[in-house]
């Protein structure tokens, strides 16, 4: 302190008061400071360093107001295609074709109108074009994991997607700042609301309300319902993950965020309560997708386009605006041997003569496990024909499939049986049918049943991995512990919001709903020997020529290698002597598990070589109304299992994928 004030007489020696000099010539000795006097003194020195720093922003703002021009809004007239190749830099395809057809706001009901002031800015009509307590609230929800919250006004975003570009730097945020104030002294409300909603992204590749409301509805603005408007608003917060038709697992959430609008304008009286009441969500028509992006195209554009969005490496509207070049990890060669395998393994065997034929959908995903590069990706027989990709919906329960998730769990965290007896390949277990499952409370009431019902009796781990034996599963889930069980697939690779994946006893047989692509991370993880590297699709991407950065992707010990190779010593065992037997037919060391999901609506095959990670599932979905559907009868088998269909399509495609490639074992560590 005394640096800071040296004219002061403060306190030196031994604590005693230094003498200032008076005028007379006289020495007199200050009062010491007390601590109520340096308190005051700190609070003058904050007091002035506030209003220093106030002062300083207000005259930056006032040159920042002075010198930043409302720009020309050459975005729109810069919109371009974004260009998609393989990995060896070959063209995969390009979409970015502008939908767009703006309109006058009187041509906009009111009611729709309305649904979007209460789904972005309600008070639009009566605020300022900034709103500065919005912008720290919705920082303060973002900082503190609530979501990440813009905070910006219909004014803000309205310029954002007009004048500037979706670049999250100071910089753009400060000219977005001055400009909406310009141009809210300077426009009318309606002008601006006008401007917004001709130049908003709704997703299906619609640019403003009227393209939306073709591309969702297949009507003009002007005829959308309450209820439709309401959805449109929807879109706007996040168009990819609330489109109901491509993302039918955001179903719930697409109808919270449905309703929370429609009940925002019976807030605002907007919207009385008994109409309120008889509303009904509309269901969008089908997505029609470009031309050009038929076959399995769209299916691999739309898996690039998801990872850009999801993993926060480009903003849904500006990736809409075009400009990029992206190289992905897809192999032309791989993609080519998916297609073939799945050709000649099942469409050749479908027939238009049998009714449940015409229900069969195939997913199919294939990975490199030491790099996380997706190589190939099967989506459906066309793009064009069906819009949702079955590589990577998550609305199929992974069945038996999700088994090595469970013994990796129990040799990760050295289970032990109920008697106290180590977990490992030769611990016998009882393999009664519909034997209840035992906890350390005792019988927890649920039985599951083996496949046919078939009693095994005591048998080894090795040989229920082998057998996929339910009863012995389910006991091993209890044995490790649910939450256990849940924490390993997250950690291997299955998104923790994966539906299904909950604690719970059902878990052992394959509850939860892994999207394809997500199990085949998880496969590749225990290829890897424990060690996830994030999956991508994306090998290089670039802007106006400038390089785009995005996460490292090095790879993770996520579980001992111990015992991720303990359970591919045991999924060569399923393939040799199991379930899997049909992926013999690649003649190399495989391992793998096969899985049938609940009522026989997806069959599975999951496995793995050294070099190459692959998961291939056959689906049941009706082609009219989008229902979930059994298999039982299909291809003119009485049932559909992963041994069958799927494993057929998975050697066939590893044997083409590996051609050239002398077989490799795998290098295995013992516990």
């Amino acid at each position: 302190m005394s640096s800071l004030f040296p004219d002061r007489g403060l306190p030196d020696g031994e604590g005693r008061p230094r003498p200032t000099r008076v005028s007379e010539g006289r020495w007199k000795r200050p009062a010491e400071i007390t601590p109520r006097r340096r308190v005051k003194m700190i609070r003058r020195i904050v007091l002035r360093t506030f209003l220093g720093t106030v002062l300083l922003m207000t005259n930056v703002a006032v040159v920042g107001y002075l010198l930043v021009e409302v720009p020309s809004p050459t975005r729109v007239a810069t919109l371009q295609s974004n260009i998609y190749l393989y990995a060896d830099g070959s063209p995969l395809a390009r979409d970015g074709q502008v939908n767009r057809e703006s309109v006058p706001l009187a041509r906009v009901p009111l009611h729709v109108r309305r649904a979007v002031l209460a789904a972005e800015d309600r008070d639009f009509y009566s605020s300022a074009s900034v709103d500065v307590r919005a912008m720290v609230r919705g920082a303060w929800r973002t900082v503190t994991g609530e979501g990440v919250q813009s905070g910006s006004t219909i004014t803000q975003q309205f310029v954002k997607n007009y004048y500037l570009d979706q670049d999250q730097t100071l910089a753009r945020k400060a000219r977005e700042l001055v400009i909406s104030v310009k141009l809210g002294r300077n426009e009318s409300k309606d002008a601006i609301f006008q401007g917004y909603l001709n130049t908003s992204f709704f997703g299906r590749n619609a640019y403003g309300v009227e393209a939306a409301a073709q591309a969702y509805y297949a009507k003009s603005v002007d005829r959308l319902t309450v209820a439709e408007g309401a959805y449109l608003a929807v879109l706007l917060n996040a168009p990819s993950r609330y489109d109901v038709l491509a993302r039918p697992e955001n179903r719930t959430r697409v109808l919270r965020r449905w309703r929370y609008v429609l009940d925002g304008m019976v807030e605002q009286s907007w919207l009385t309560r008994a109409d309120r009441a008889t509303m009904v969500f509309p269901p969008p028509r089908p997505p029609q997708p470009p031309a050009g992006l038929a076959g399995q195209r769209g299916y691999l554009v739309e898996a690039v386009r998801n990872h850009l969005v999801e993993k926060g490496i480009v903003d849904e509207t500006r990736l809409a605006a075009g400009g990029y070049r992206i190289v992905t990890t897809i192999h032309r060669n791989r993609q080519e041997d998916l297609v073939r395998a799945v050709d000649a393994e099942l469409v050749a065997s479908l027939d238009s003569r049998r009714p449940q034929d015409r229900f069969v959908r195939v997913g199919g995903v294939s990975m490199d496990p030491s790099t996380g590069e997706v190589v190939a990706l099967y989506g459906g027989y066309d793009y064009i024909r069906q819009y949702v990709s079955n590589a990577t919906r998550h609305d199929y329960q992974a069945g038996s499939a999700f088994k090595p998730v469970v013994l990796a769990a129990a040799l990760a965290h050295g289970s032990v049986t109920q008697e106290g007896k180590p977990i490992g390949p030769d611990t016998v277990y009882d393999g009664t049918s519909e034997r209840p499952v035992v906890t350390a409370d005792g019988p927890i009431g649920y039985a599951p049943g083996n496949e046919d019902g078939v009693d095994y009796g005591p048998i080894t781990l090795r040989t229920a991995t082998e057998k996929s034996v339910n009863s012995v599963y389910a006991q091993l889930a209890a044995d490790v512990g649910a939450d256990r069980v849940v924490s390993t697939a997250v950690a291997l690779g299955l998104p923790a919001a994966t539906p299904g994946l909950l604690p719970s006893p059902a878990i052992a047989l394959g509850a939860a709903q892994p999207s394809v692509l997500d199990l085949t991370g998880v496969y590749a993880t225990l290829a890897n020997h424990g060690a996830r590297v994030e999956p991508t699709v994306i090998r290089n991407i670039t802007h106006d020529g400038a390089t785009i950065g995005f996460p490292a992707r090095n790879g993770v010990q996520v579980i001992p290698r111990t015992a991720a190779d303990g359970v591919t010593a045991m999924l060569v065992g399923a393939v040799n002597d199991g379930t899997g037997a049909e992926a013999k037919s690649l003649g190399r060391p495989v391992a793998g598990k096969t899985g049938t999901a609940e009522d026989d609506r997806a069959a599975w095959f999951a496995g793995y070589t050294p070099e190459l990670a692959t998961v291939v599932a056959v689906m049941g979905q009706d082609p009219v109304s989008g229902t979930l559907k059994s298999l039982y009868g299909a291809l003119g088998e009485a049932r559909i299992n992963g041994g069958g269909f799927p494993a057929r399509i998975w050697a066939a495609y590893t044997a083409a994928a590996l051609r050239g490639s002398g077989p490799s074992g795998f290098v295995l560590q013992r516990g």
